[in-house]
């Protein structure tokens, strides 16, 4: 304190000192005095203020307290009195428990009165339950079922409850609503068969589709119900939880891997172009399903089931089994091509799953390869190593061939083959005696004129099965691969004008009248060969070309156009196909066309001169980007043709 009036007399002294400066100050001590006093008599009164209001608030604070205290000895009484009283009612109690036990079996009677009518019409139950399934009325069906499992399922828990370890009247309950479960499997095999259809169902019946979602729905509802139950009272009826959703993606899962796999109709020995046709029936099975799954079943499925993500799902898996599996087998140099072209190509093309209609749900990018890369470099080994050891033994048998008939007297065939280093020993055998062999010069020219010129295409030996395309294939790419070295931009010209030559060669064999296809068989088979071998060509020109983005689809798109008036069924049509070749082929000339409609075999000479004459009559526009083709292809005249002949 003493410090504290210390600090107080200073602060005073300071500030008197600060307000007498000056002499003329002295005249206003009194009001300065005045003021202060008036200032001190205000922090007084304030305080006095401030100490009573603390006084008044201990004094209400003490008063609370003491009624406080007399509460809790109030509470305390009360406390004893009800101790004592419920000391009193212990034996009340326990004499009440013949009561509780009399209450406890009312609630079971009441329960069991009330489920008499449902009890005593199970039978009439089932009987009703039995034919609406019969009859296809699925939800009926189904209401009544739930039904009696609800009455089934409430009598079991009430025993449960009464007596848990009582397994006697559990199974007496669980067989008088023995009949329940045979007609849950029952309506579950009607499900599944609306299932198994239901690409079809959703387009003639969609109801009946949404009839069978609504029933999966209320089951799951169920199953989560009795789960959650289970939980607190570790009571689960017969036969739960069902799973029905579940079980749903796997019939559909199922029925998705027997569609594919019911699309193969033929085998090897019964077509030869039986991987083709299984290939193209699942490439339209698959892209009709998921249009119509996209557009159709959405609506008939909750969103959170993600029907089409699903179904997606399914097909892709199903087909990567059946390439695989396809893969395994033993297949031809042709079928392989066939395969790789389908899983590489095909599948994610606008013709499968990079369809407009499956966009956006379907991203191709996302999509899981079919066939793993060391699959595809085992069939791609597979089918060189094939294709070389046929090109080994068939040049093998013709080169025997040639040697015989470089003997002989005659002159040599136009379409004879010869091989490189048994045709430097005829020359050096000739060298040492120039008159043998006679014929000597004109050999040598066929040996020549055989490296540059198809042999065997558009024959009859071609139409039952030729190896040609595979040859001329193999020796592009041996030729390429010895050139491999050779800078990237004369590279590309190099394959560009391969790719060209090949396919004028091609056609011009096509032209040169060598065959008439005498039956729409016939013809069917020529043009699905011509389609094989042009496929066969654009891979190898894709392969070719995939170091710097040369086009290797029009060129071969050329030989597929041809096929398709080749493969016309319709000959009344002819006029209308070979129109829509001429306009994008307008270099072909009326000798071209009477070429190809004498190929035929079935166009009379009326029809090919009228086809010609109208064709003439027509104005074709000409695309400023269009390279000729076809002017570099001569048709033989017909005496020519005899004379090859």
């Amino acid at each position: 304190m003493k410090e504290t009036d210390r600090e107080a007399v200073a602060t005073a002294v300071q500030r008197v000192a600060g307000m007498l400066q000056r002499p003329d100050q002295l005249d206003k001590v009194e009001q300065y005095r005045r003021r202060e006093a008036r200032k001190k008599a205000s922090v007084e009164a304030r305080l006095k203020a401030a100490i009573q209001s603390q006084l008044d608030g201990v004094r209400t604070g003490l008063s609370q307290l003491h009624n406080a205290l007399n509460d809790v000895k109030d509470i305390q009484r009360s406390l004893a009195d009800v101790s004592k009283d419920w000391r009193q009612g212990i034996n009340t109690i326990e004499s009440l428990k013949d009561v509780k036990d009399a209450v406890v079996r009312h609630s079971q009677l009441a329960a069991a009165v009330e489920n008499l009518k449902n009890i005593f019409s199970v039978p009439e139950i089932v009987r009703e339950t039995q034919d609406l399934i019969e009859q296809g009325a699925l939800l009926q069906a189904h209401r009544k079922l739930m039904d009696l499992e609800c009455s089934r399922d409430g009598l079991m828990y009430e025993q449960y409850r009464m007596d848990s370890g009582n397994t006697r009247d559990m199974s007496l309950i669980n067989s008088y609503f023995g009949s329940t479960q045979g007609l849950s499997d029952e309506l579950a095999k009607q499900l599944w068969m609306v299932l198994q259809r239901s690409l079809v169902t959703v387009r003639r019946d969609p109801t009946l589709l949404v009839s069978v979602v609504r029933i999966i729905e209320r089951e799951e509802k169920i199953d989560r119900r009795i789960l959650d139950r289970k939980k607190q009272t570790s009571f689960v009826p017969p036969g739960r939880p069902k799973n029905w959703k579940e079980n749903m993606f796997k019939i559909l899962d199922k029925t998705v891997i027997t569609r594919i796999e019911g699309t193969q109709a033929d085998t090897r020995e019964s077509d030869k172009m039986w991987l083709v046709r299984h290939l193209e029936i699942i490439r339209k099975y698959v892209l009709d399903d998921l249009i119509v799954a996209k557009n159709l079943m959405v609506q008939c499925f909750p969103p959170h089931y993600e029907i089409f993500r699903n179904l997606l799902s399914m097909y892709h898996q199903a087909l990567t089994i059946r390439m695989q599996e396809l893969a395994s087998e033993d297949l031809e140099a042709n079928e392989i091509v066939s395969l790789l072209t389908w899983v590489l190509n095909t599948y994610t093309s606008t013709e499968m799953m990079g369809n407009v209609e499956l966009a956006p749900e379907v991203d191709v990018s996302t999509l899981e390869p079919l066939l793993s890369p060391n699959v595809v470099s085992e069939l791609l080994d597979t089918y060189m190593s094939t294709l070389t050891s046929n090109i080994i033994a068939w040049l093998r048998k013709a080169l025997e061939t040639d040697k015989k008939d470089w003997i002989k007297e005659t002159e040599p065939e136009a379409d004879q083959d010869g091989y490189k280093d048994e045709a430097q020993l005829y020359k050096e055998e000739h060298l040492r005696n120039r008159q043998h062999p006679h014929c000597y010069v004109q050999y040598m020219i066929a040996i020549i004129n055989n490296c540059q010129t198809f042999n065997e295409l558009m024959t009859r030996k071609w139409l039952l099965g030729s190896n040609a395309v595979d040859i001329i294939c193999v020796t592009v790419e041996d030729y390429f691969n010895d050139f491999a070295k050779i800078k990237k931009p004369y590279k590309k010209r190099m394959t560009a004008e391969a790719h060209r030559r090949v396919v004028v060669e091609y056609l011009r064999a096509v032209m040169q009248k060598r065959i008439s296809f005498r039956s729409p068989e016939e013809r069917k088979e020529g043009a699905e060969r011509m389609v094989r071998e042009a496929e066969q060509l654009r891979f190898l020109f894709r392969k070719l070309a995939s170091g710097f983005g040369e086009d290797a689809d029009g060129y071969c798109d050329t030989i597929i156009a041809v096929a398709e008036v080749i493969k016309l069924t319709d000959p009344s049509l002819l006029y209308l196909e070979v129109s829509t070749l001429v306009s994008k082929y307008p270099d072909i000339r009326d000798d071209h066309i009477g070429a190809l409609l004498a190929l035929r075999g079935d166009a009379s000479r009326d029809m090919k001169q009228t086809i010609i004459e109208t064709l003439e009559q027509g104005n074709t526009q000409v695309n400023p980007n269009y390279v000729p083709i076809f002017r570099e292809i001569i048709v033989p005249s017909l005496n020519v043709a005899k004379l090859l002949k």
